[in-house]
């Protein structure tokens, strides 16, 4: 079993879950339950899932929560990506996000490869 909190992988998407909620506050209210909660649960699921795939035993079981949280971190992208676009979000603020995102994506993915 691994210790998630020494992760590099994990640190930085914990981080990012307060930023993704800092940036997603400025949301229309009439998004609450809509692509807010949506970004939300995307940003949490990553650094969840790294955990969660952290006590299985096995790397094959970790390789797995290790797939959900690579998905979920595209999930998060595109939704940024669509409230970018629709303007609820203001694409030059939100670039040092998609960029975090972006190397947590690669961080995940080369981590993933090594467990195979």
């Amino acid at each position: 079993m691994r210790n998630f909190r020494e992760l590099e992988i994990w640190k930085r998407s914990f981080k990012l879950v307060d930023k993704v909620y800092e940036e997603s506050d400025s949301l229309p209210k009439d998004e609450r339950y809509g692509l807010t909660s949506q970004i939300r649960r995307s940003a949490v699921s990553i650094p969840s899932n790294i955990a969660e795939g952290c006590s299985r035993r096995t790397n094959k079981d970790f390789a797995r929560f290790l797939e959900i949280a690579i998905g979920s971190a595209f999930e998060l992208e595109t939704q940024l990506l669509i409230a970018i676009k629709r303007k609820m979000l203001d694409g030059v603020r939100m670039e040092p996000i998609m960029n975090e995102l972006n190397q947590i994506q690669k961080m995940v993915n080369a981590f993933h490869r090594s467990l195979k």
